[in-house]
């Protein structure tokens, strides 16, 4: 499929439930509802088809906020995270299927099983561990989920005759996706998942990842599809986006990057180590693609590249990545709110996707338009058979 020919990608944008600002690094904006709402609602009408809700760390409980924020917001879909080992596998079916149903049917699930430091929260596990924990608990809750019975005696789980009882909206569960570059990780991926998130690294090192997934995958008979995660700085001209990358991490001094640089080569994480090895730890070889950029993740951890450029420069990157098989970007940029409106303004047009916010420029050929997903239409439903959506 040549570039001329794919489709527009799906896009999601990223509510900062840990706080906002517009020098990395700097929070300036903490994250009280009243913000997070204006993200939300600002990606709703401006037609991004979600938003990922992070966790970890400071930020807000994701099930929490998006219960909150899908009152306000029409369309959107929520991509929250799921630890697991930290809920059991049929209470978070259970709290699945209750928020699907509250929303009409507009959850996704992201399934976190990194490395961070969860050990104030009771779960201290080697790598090994927490993928086998994470097969199992997977396992089970697709099984609840599906509204089957479920009893199992595993290594880390045990589980006697566990239901959820109330089914969600979407049959036969909301999408899962899920993120890892170790082998561990690729081998749940392939069992379990229905998109395999990937972090910004280049078009070929996240092609070799996506096709060990799929190879995998097709082992159980599955097939699976990809997105990507990247942060983005989108303007009018090439010259000043890098200007506005540039002035991103001027505040952030040396000391702290080489600091960061060896925390994260040492983490237990294999993709954050992947991360750091693009940016070197330096701000000297940042431009690790035409339009890909490593500064962020100088002393973000986490996905720690942006697209950067014109529309048409960054639409052009974006479909480098659709060519290997990406179908869902997740982008994220500082401030959200702003950088929301000037992604829906430069972008949306130039990847052929239409704003109901914006007007097309002349000359601009338009092929998507962003359908609301309407809570009024789901609630027949709600009562009686679910149909797959």
């Amino acid at each position: 499929m040549t570039n001329s020919t794919l489709p527009t990608p799906n896009l999601y944008w990223f509510i900062p439930s840990g706080g906002d600002g517009s020098r990395l690094g700097q929070p300036s904006r903490p994250a009280n509802f009243a913000y997070l709402s204006q993200i939300a609602q600002a990606a709703d009408v401006l037609g991004f088809d979600g938003v990922l809700l992070p966790t970890g760390g400071t930020n807000e409980d994701t099930l929490v906020v998006a219960s909150a924020l899908s009152s306000l917001t029409r369309q959107l879909r929520f991509l929250v995270a799921l630890r697991p080992g930290l809920l059991s596998p049929i209470l978070a079916a259970r709290l699945t299927a209750s928020l699907d149903r509250v929303t009409g049917g507009r959850v996704n699930l992201n399934i976190v099983s990194g490395s961070g430091n969860f050990d104030f929260e009771g779960l201290n596990l080697s790598q090994a561990e927490r993928y086998e924990l994470t097969a199992e608990w997977l396992g089970v809750f697709r099984a609840a989920l599906r509204g089957e019975t479920v009893s199992h005696q595993g290594k880390h789980l045990q589980v006697q005759e566990g239901r959820s009882l109330l089914p969600s909206v979407q049959r036969p569960y909301p999408p899962i996706f899920f993120g890892g570059s170790s082998d561990p990780a690729l081998d749940v991926a392939g069992e379990h998942v229905d998109v395999y998130l990937s972090w910004g690294e280049r078009p070929e090192q996240v092609a070799e990842k996506f096709a060990r997934v799929q190879e995998r995958a097709e082992k159980h008979g599955r097939k699976v599809r990809f997105g990507l995660r990247a942060h983005i700085i989108v303007r009018e001209t090439e010259e000043e986006a890098w200007d506005a990358a540039d002035r991103l991490i001027e505040n952030i001094s040396d000391e702290e990057i080489a600091r960061s640089h060896q925390a994260f080569l040492q983490s237990g994480s294999e993709g954050q180590r992947r991360q750091s090895q693009l940016n070197g730890g330096t701000r000297e070889s940042l431009r690790v693609g035409p339009n890909l950029w490593a500064g962020v993740g100088l002393v973000r951890g986490g996905a720690g590249t942006a697209f950067v450029g014109s529309a048409e420069n960054v639409a052009a990157a974006l479909r480098e990545y659709q060519a290997v098989g990406v179908e869902t970007f997740i982008l994220s940029g500082y401030p959200h709110l702003e950088e929301a409106y000037r992604t829906a303004e430069l972008l949306f047009p130039a990847l052929g996707r239409t704003s109901p916010v914006f007007t097309p420029r002349e000359g601009q050929a338009l092929t998507h338009t962003s359908t609301p997903v309407l809570n009024a239409e789901r609630e027949p439903e709600l009562t009686g058979r679910f149909r797959s959506i």
